[in-house]
């Protein structure tokens, strides 16, 4: 499903205007980037939890050239599907 698919969803889902939807996904999806960088954790009930994890640097290999090259520490995002989620898809 892409962002459009989303929006179209929850704006025939809720009644509310494609316009409306789509600045109610936005401000969604800021509120959860805006938790990861303040707490490093946004928990949503039987959906999931999103988490901030760190990577440590490593050494890599340059796939075109075969060259070693050093990848940088830095976090990514994670996410753990909650009991509900995990139901709802079996």
């Amino acid at each position: 499903m892409s962002k459009t698919e989303l929006v179209e969803f929850i704006a025939s889902e809720t009644g509310l205007t494609k316009a409306d939807a789509g600045r109610a996904l936005e401000a969604t999806l800021k509120g959860v980037e805006k938790g990861l960088k303040k707490d490093g954790k946004v928990t949503l009930v039987g959906f999931g939890t999103f988490s901030a994890k760190k990577r440590a640097a490593r050494e890599g290999i340059n796939p075109l050239t075969k060259q070693p090259l050093k990848v940088p520490a830095k976090v990514v995002a994670s996410f753990k599907a909650g009991s509900k989620l995990k139901d709802a898809l079996n």
